[in-house]
C-alpha cells in the first residue's frame, strides 16, 4: 500500500509544517508533493494531511504513518548500506566445501588471498567429497563446491548432478602409487601397475577405492584391499610400515609426505581434474566470485609436477 517515497513525503510534512518546505528538503517540486499525499490518501482512504492556507497538519492518521516512516525508513536505509556493502566487496559470507587433500592445499591459498584481498569477506569452510558437496549446492547449504573427477567420470559419477550448474576445470593432478622406500621397485622411474598385482592395498574414499578397481581392471588384475582410510597422512603411514601399496594424488603430496616413502608415476596412467563447481546466480553474487576466482588463482600457483 504504502512505498518509501510516500514515507519520505510523510515524514517531511511533519517535520517542515508545509508542502513547499518539504519539497525543497526532498528536491521534488511541490505540486509533486501535494500528488504524492494525494495517492496516499487514495490508498489509505482516509485524509492523511489538513491543508490550512500555505500552512498544513497531520491529521491523526497522517501523524500515525508519519511516525511509523521513521523506523521504516532507517530499516530501509540500513537494508540499503548492508547490500551496498555486499555489492562492493565490504562485506558478504560465502560458504565452501571440499574434498580433503584440496582443504591441506589449493584452499588455504585461496582463503588467504579472500582474507588481504577482502577483509569484510566471511568464508565458511567444511570438507566434503563429492557428490556430498554437489548435493550440498543444489540444496543450498553451500555457496561454492571443490570437487574433483577422475579420467572418464564426471563430479557427479555420471548422473545428472551437473546439470545446470557452472563446472570450472582449475587444476590437473596426475596420480602416484607409493610404495615403502625398500620396494623392489622404488627406483622404477615408472611403476607399471600390473607388476603390484599380488601386493596389498590402500583405498581411500569411496571414489578412489572404485578408481583404484577401475584402473587395476584396466591392468587385468583385481587389488587386494587390505586397509580404508580416508586420511593420506594414514595412508603413508600404512605404505612406510610395508603394510600395503597406495594411489595417491600428486597434490597432496605438497603437504604429506613421509621419509620412508617414495611416489612414482604409474602405467597406465591416470590423473584427476579439480573442479570448482556453483551455480549461475551464485556466480554473479560478488563475494561468490572473488572466493571463485581466488581459487582459481590459487590452482594456477600450485605446480604439481614440483611434488
Amino acid at each position: 500500500m504504502f512505498d518509501a517515497a510516500g514515507l519520505r513525503v510523510m515524514r517531511a510534512i511533519a517535520d517542515e509544517g508545509s508542502f513547499t518546505a518539504a519539497a525543497h528538503s526532498l528536491g521534488y517540486t511541490q505540486p509533486a508533493i501535494s500528488q504524492m499525499v494525494r495517492r496516499l490518501e487514495q490508498r489509505s482512504g482516509t485524509i492523511l494531511v489538513e491543508r490550512n492556507g500555505r500552512s498544513v497538519r497531520l491529521t491523526e492518521a497522517g501523524e500515525v504513518l508519519a511516525r511509523h516512516a521513521v523506523h521504516v525508513l532507517a530499516a530501509l536505509d540500513n537494508a540499503e548500506a548492508e547490500v551496498a556493502a555486499i555489492a562492493g566487496l565490504q562485506a558478504g559470507r560465502v560458504r565452501l566445501m571440499a574434498f580433503p587433500s584440496s582443504s591441506a592445499t589449493l584452499v588455504p591459498k585461496a582463503l588467504a588471498k579472500v582474507k588481504a584481498d577482502y577483509p569484510g569477506i566471511t568464508v565458511q569452510f567444511s570438507e566434503a567429497e563429492p557428490p556430498e558437496s554437489l548435493a550440498a549446492l543444489r540444496e543450498g547449504t553451500c555457496d561454492l563446491a571443490v570437487a574433483f573427477t577422475y579420467d572418464g567420470t564426471d563430479a557427479g559419477r555420471g548422473e545428472d548432478d551437473l546439470q545446470g550448474l557452472v563446472v570450472l576445470d582449475v587444476l590437473t593432478d596426475p596420480v602416484m602409487v607409493a610404495l615403502p622406500a625398500d620396494h623392489r621397485l622404488a627406483g622404477a622411474e615408472v611403476v607399471e601397475l600390473d607388476d603390484l598385482a599380488d601386493e596389498p592395498w590402500i583405498a581411500g574414499c569411496p571414489r578412489c577405492r572404485g578408481h583404484l578397481l577401475s584402473l587395476a581392471g584396466s591392468a587385468g588384475f583385481r587389488p587386494d584391499v587390505a586397509f580404508e582410510t580416508e586420511d593420506y597422512v594414514a595412508v603413508l603411514g600404512l605404505v612406510a610400515a610395508g603394510l600395503g601399496v597406495a594411489l595417491v594424488p600428486r597434490l597432496i603430496l605438497h603437504s604429506v609426505t613421509h621419509p620412508d616413502v617414495v611416489t612414482r608415476p604409474v602405467h597406465p596412467g591416470s590423473r584427476r581434474a579439480v573442479q570448482v563447481v556453483t551455480t549461475p546466480d551464485l556466480q554473479r553474487v560478488p563475494a561468490v566470485k572473488a572466493t571463485l576466482d581466488a581459487l582459481c588463482a590459487s590452482a594456477r600457483e600450485l605446480d604439481t609436477g614440483d611434488a
